[in-house]
C-alpha cells in the first residue's frame, strides 16, 4: 500500500493507493472522504457544502460515530469522535491505522479509552473497522456506527437487498416498530430506520450497478436518506443532494456495548 499526505479543501488527509484503487482519509475524524476502486468510479458521497474548518462534522464519506449514536444519551449528538483530530499510526497487516485516545478528563465522556480505525483497501474492496479499548478502571457503555454515505446517481432507482424479515425502529415515524416484509428497501420519502439483528449480507442496487455490503461485530444497520423536505433544511447539503446518496450504516445502537476494564470491542464494514 502506498501512503502519502495530501491537503483536501484545506484539511490534512492521508491518501491510500493500492492495486489501482484510492482512498482518502481526513485526520479530522479519521473520516474516509473518497473511495475509488480500480474501475475509477467514486463510491462515496461528499457534499459540496461540507464544512472543512474543523468546527463541525464533515457531511459525507464515512463519519465515525462514537460514543453516542444520535441523541441517545446526554453527550453530543453522534458523539465526539467525528469532530476530533485523530493520529495516523502507520500501516499494520495491510491496513492504515488511525487512533484517538481519551484520558477520562472530558466532562462529556469521563472514561479513559483508546479507539483505533483500521482501513483496508483492495482493487475493488474497502474495509473499515473500529476498535475500542477500555483503558480505565471502570466499565462504560457506548453506541457506535460507521455512517457510510454511499454515492448514487438517482435515489429513486436504488434498492437495498438483504433486510427482508428484519425488525426495525422507524425514527422518521416517531420510533415506531415494524418488520421489513418487502424483499427490497426503496426510497420515496424521508427514510430513517434502525434494523436490528442483521446477519445477512446486503446489496445496494442501482440499475446495472451493485455494491455488496457486509459487516461484523455490529448488530444493527441504519438506513437513512433525508428526502426532499428535510434535505432542504440541512445547511451543509444542497437542496437536491438527497437524490445522490443512501446511507447504509453498520451500527450498534439498540443494544449498547458494555465494555469492562481492559476489554476491547471490534466492529467492521466491508464494501465491494
Amino acid at each position: 500500500m502506498h501512503i502519502d499526505t495530501v491537503s483536501f479543501r484545506g484539511t490534512p488527509c492521508i491518501r491510500l493507493q493500492t492495486e489501482g484503487a484510492t482512498a482518502m482519509v481526513s485526520l479530522h475524524g479519521a473520516q474516509v472522504l473518497s473511495w475509488m476502486p480500480a474501475d475509477g468510479r467514486e463510491r462515496l458521497f461528499l457534499s459540496e457544502r461540507a464544512v472543512f474548518d474543523g468546527s463541525a462534522a464533515i457531511r459525507g464519506g464515512i463519519p465515525v460515530i462514537f460514543p453516542q449514536f444520535g441523541e441517545r444519551g446526554a453527550g453530543h449528538r453522534h458523539g465526539f469522535a467525528r469532530n476530533r483530530a485523530w493520529t495516523f499510526a502507520g500501516v499494520e497487516n495491510e491496513a492504515a491505522v488511525f487512533t484517538l485516545a481519551g484520558d477520562g478528563s472530558n466532562a462529556d465522556w469521563p472514561y479513559p479509552f483508546l479507539a483505533r480505525l483500521r482501513i483496508g483497501l483492495g482493487a475493488g474492496r474497502l474495509r473499515v473497522a473500529l476498535e475500542v479499548d477500555n483503558t480505565g478502571a471502570t466499565p462504560f457503555a457506548f453506541t457506535a456506527a460507521l455512517h457510510s454515505y454511499l454515492r448514487v446517481d438517482d435515489i429513486v432507482l436504488v434498492a437495498i437487498e438483504g433486510l427482508q424479515g428484519c425488525d426495525y425502529e422507524d425514527s422518521a415515524a416517531g420510533g415506531t416498530l415494524h418488520r421489513q416484509h418487502d424483499y427490497e428497501v426503496t426510497f420515496d420519502s424521508e427514510t430513517d430506520r434502525i434494523y436490528n439483528d442483521v446477519v445477512a449480507p446486503l446489496a445496494l442496487l442501482e440499475g446495472a450497478h451493485r455494491l455488496d455490503i457486509e459487516q461484523d461485530g455490529f448488530g444493527d444497520v441504519v438506513v437513512w436518506n433525508p428526502g426532499e423536505q428535510l434535505c432542504a433544511r440541512i445547511a451543509d447539503l444542497a437542496p437536491d443532494d438527497w437524490k445522490r446518496f443512501a446511507c447504509i450504516e453498520a451500527a450498534q445502537v439498540l443494544q449498547p456495548v458494555v465494555l469492562g476494564p481492559g476489554e476491547t470491542w471490534r466492529g467492521g464494514q466491508a464494501l465491494g
